[in-house]
């Protein structure tokens, strides 16, 4: 089993990555989030899932935390979902969101992912009852840096969520107008990570574009 990797990303696609390990170059499927953080050659270590198949060539995918990981191979445990879903419910919440909405029974937290259903989202909720423990968020820290310099992050996190939006098929005036407008119906994402940003934007727009 293939735990974790590390090395040199000699590529960055939509839904991928390819690192080089030991002089083999290793196609990883990962979230937009996660895919948003790597930088063509630079070092990166990720966890990773592999997950083998009967009629086709093997999968491994790469996750950027252990919370990450563990909720998707909880995910392929349920009937009827596979590797491709469990990513995709990683793209529109994070761990801890999918956390709550088991402990919560929320069904609408699921149908909101592309490709779940009710009867799925249902599966999901009855099958992963108590199995997953609800985390407790870190404390934010306290916020005493200057506006300027406040400003300056702000519009590099626009930036870098523009780019991995028209790197996944928008434009860039639907990616402009598709930030800006998930940044004033939500002021709070103003100081939060690009991965979070992305998240939120994502699951606004309804998933990839098509």
């Amino acid at each position: 089993m293939i735990s974790s990797i590390r090395g040199e990303v000699l590529q960055v696609g939509l839904d991928h990555a390819v690192v080089e390990v030991s002089g083999f170059g290793l196609e990883v499927s990962a979230t937009p989030q996660t895919l948003t953080e790597l930088r063509t050659g630079s070092e990166a270590r990720l966890l990773t899932s592999f997950v083998p198949r009967q009629d086709d060539a093997p999968l491994l995918f790469g996750f950027a935390e252990a919370g990450e990981r563990e909720i998707f191979t909880s995910l392929l445990s349920i009937s009827g979902v596979g590797p491709r879903l469990a990513l995709a419910v990683l793209s529109v919440h994070t761990p801890a969101e999918v956390r709550a909405a088991i402990a919560e029974s929320d069904t609408a937290a699921f149908t909101r992912v592309p490709g779940i259903g009710k009867k799925t989202a249902q599966r999901i909720l009855l099958e992963l009852a108590g199995k997953l423990v609800i985390e407790q968020p870190p404390e934010e820290p306290s916020s005493d840096g200057g506006s300027a310099e406040a400003e300056a992050d702000g519009e590099q996190v626009r930036a870098q969520v523009r780019e991995a939006l028209t790197s996944l098929g928008w434009t860039e005036k639907d990616a402009r107008i598709a930030v800006e407008k998930e940044l004033q119906a939500r002021p709070e994402l103003a100081e939060a990570a690009v991965s979070e940003v992305l998240r939120q934007t994502l699951r606004s727009l309804g998933g990839p574009s098509r």
